[in-house]
């Protein structure tokens, strides 16, 4: 295969990190793909249709490659009452403040990874990136059969390895300083992405893609020289234009300062970083993944509404003091020049 940056037909080695819940709207992936990098769509909680219609939607707006991110298929994970009821509890002085009933686990269930990857495969984008595990033989074949590059996520050596082995056709290496949530399955080892990135260099073959604080030219180009291919980056793009971040996280990350962030199961029952606020100190006994998730999700988006950061998900890397705002084109260019 080709070298990725050229197989991929890229200006600039930097790819826009998938983030779901709405921060990367198909216009920030657009304008990313239009500058020279490749944008990535964040489609893990989005139905099959809405993955259809947001693909239409980046590739009304660009002719270029882009990428489409889906969460591996996680096991079912059955709580007792005990358990939701002290993860409701600890929710529950938040809803109030926000004059909402008590929170309360509804049966809401999650979007079928079958169908997603069905409607993936209808969009057709140059990448499929994926995280939280590995895919089925079956799955990457049908990537595969359409020319669409397969991407995991690793956090450290062994994942990659894993996933290697699997045939995928590149591995992004998430450091321990990215925000959002940890991309593995196995334990996470934290590390400092340079470290990680030339350790795998010496024993992985296929392509690395550096990911976790890369906020500037010389961070880029540092994992560059590590051994990656490209970099990943998402705090850096959290401000900008076109991103989907609400105003009360805006002002939040534009606040930010070094040391701010923290590593959290608050919000959705995975461990992720991002920025430090009530709920990240409140709560000490979160629901697992997906279960979490579903029961602060009214308290989130009642908090976006009524201009709360203390209850919102406020994703960031370690690296978010530098972030900066201005068009996706524009920070792009800063990622490079």
């Amino acid at each position: 295969m080709l070298p990725l940056m050229q197989h991929l037909n890229l200006r600039l080695p930097t790819i826009l990190a998938p983030m779901a819940g709405g921060i990367s709207t198909p216009e920030l992936v657009a304008a990313v793909s239009n500058a020279g990098g490749l944008g990535s769509l964040g489609a893990a909680y989005l139905t099959p249709a809405q993955i259809r219609e947001a693909g239409a939607a980046v590739q009304r707006l660009t002719r270029r490659p882009f990428a489409v991110n889906l969460f591996a298929p996680q096991p079912n994970v059955t709580p007792t009452a005990s358990e939701v009821e002290r993860a409701a509890a600890e929710l529950a002085p938040f809803h109030a403040s926000l004059g909402l009933h008590p929170p309360e686990l509804t049966a809401q269930a999650d979007p079928d990874f079958g169908l997603q990857l069905e409607a993936v495969l209808e969009v057709r984008p140059a990448v499929l990136s994926f995280t939280f595990g590995r895919l089925e033989a079956q799955h990457l074949e049908a990537l595969k059969s359409l020319g669409i590059l397969t991407v995991g996520t690793a956090t450290g050596l062994e994942e990659a390895q894993q996933l290697e082995t699997d045939g995928i056709d590149a591995i992004v290496l998430q450091g321990g300083a990215a925000g959002g949530h940890r991309g593995g399955w196995l334990e996470d080892e934290l590390a400092d992405t340079l470290t990680l990135t030339r350790a795998a260099a010496k024993s992985i073959r296929v392509p690395l893609i550096a990911a976790g604080g890369l906020m500037n030219a010389a961070d880029v180009r540092a994992v560059l020289d590590a051994g990656a291919s490209l970099a990943q980056c998402g705090t850096a793009f959290l401000r900008a234009t076109e991103a989907g971040t609400s105003a009360p996280y805006r002002a939040a990350l534009a606040a930010a300062k070094t040391g701010d962030t923290v590593l959290t199961r608050a919000f959705s029952g995975r461990t992720a970083r991002g920025l430090r606020n009530a709920v990240t100190e409140g709560v000490q006994q979160p629901l697992p993944y997906p279960l979490q998730n579903a029961l602060t999700r009214s308290m989130r988006a009642a908090g976006a509404k009524a201009g709360r950061a203390d209850v919102l998900s406020l994703w960031a890397g370690e690296g978010v003091a530098h972030g900066r705002a201005g068009t996706a084109a524009e920070i792009l260019e800063s990622l490079w020049n």
